[in-house]
């Protein structure tokens, strides 16, 4: 048996890492190909990803762990150990682009609705929260066809730099 907070510790690596690959990936991408450019290619990755984890949820897979992709804090709302390395590493507009996997695996699974942040740790508020609310057509057909699809989280699309 592992004690449980030996075991959010492996999980609290995992992520650290995971958060890193998406920072890594993206830079390079952005500076090879410029912000629009690169953007967009970030934009059709998440989607991707969006799918891929829609589809292994659709499989019956767990979509997050359990226990330490969250740090719990007394008496205070958990923090999500992406946004932390994220804002560490000073890419909010990078990682805020990671939180698109919410609305997108919500999309992907159900074009008819979407998970849009109320509340996000990237963007400055003191933890994430979410609504699940009704796609428009635009959603729709930006998610499907390839365009700049941040407009479906309104905060994070407000953030994001249009440069």
């Amino acid at each position: 048996m592992v004690p449980l907070a030996e075991a959010e510790n492996e999980v609290k690596v995992t992520t650290q890492r995971l958060a890193l690959l998406h920072l890594a990936f993206s830079k390079s991408i952005v500076d090879s190909l410029g912000w629009e450019q690169g953007k967009q290619l970030i934009l059709d990755s998440i989607k991707l990803y969006s799918e891929y984890v829609a589809e292994r949820t659709k499989q019956g897979h767990q979509g997050l762990p359990k226990y330490g992709f969250w740090e719990r804090r007394e008496g205070k709302p958990p923090l999500c150990e992406l946004g932390k390395v994220m804002l560490e590493m000073g890419e909010p507009e990078l990682g805020a682009m990671y939180c698109l996997i919410d609305p997108g695996k919500i999309m992907a699974a159900d074009l008819s609705q979407k998970m849009i942040h109320t509340r996000c740790m990237i963007l400055g508020h003191d933890e994430c929260q979410f609504d699940t609310i009704p796609t428009t057509e635009k959603d729709r057909e930006d998610f499907q066809k390839g365009k700049d699809w941040t407009h479906v989280d309104p905060i994070i699309d407000e953030f994001i730099d249009k440069a």
